[in-house]
């Protein structure tokens, strides 16, 4: 069942986690499609440590989810997070990201780890 209210305290957290341009933007990435850390080190030109710290408090509120494959993992946003009725209507409103991933696959660096 979705949630059509979240307490305002939760709310101004999770705002307040979506206020950086770096979180924002990997939810808005992989809304639709699955991202590895390597692909995200590749686009913030960032270290993985600093992008797996953005993973994991994005992690830890449920808003995103992984998967293992191998060694490598994917990250997708968690549709089934209770608070992704909250985020879907921010994220809908976010010009589209794809061209990021687009230039990886012109670099061949999309999804390299693999």
């Amino acid at each position: 069942m979705l949630q059509t209210t979240i307490e305002l305290e939760k709310a101004a957290g999770i705002l307040k986690l979506l206020g950086d341009k770096t979180r924002l933007t990997m939810l808005k990435l992989i809304n639709e499609q699955t991202c590895c850390v390597c692909e995200f080190v590749e686009i913030f030109q960032s270290s993985q440590p600093s992008i797996s710290q953005h993973l994991r408090k994005l992690k830890d509120l449920g808003l995103v989810k992984e998967e293992r494959k191998g060694q490598w993992i994917f990250y997708t946003v968690n549709s089934k997070s209770e608070y992704y009725s909250f985020i879907k209507p921010i994220l809908n409103q976010l010009p589209d990201q794809d061209d990021k991933l687009k230039e990886l696959e012109e670099k061949g660096t999309r999804i390299s780890c693999c």
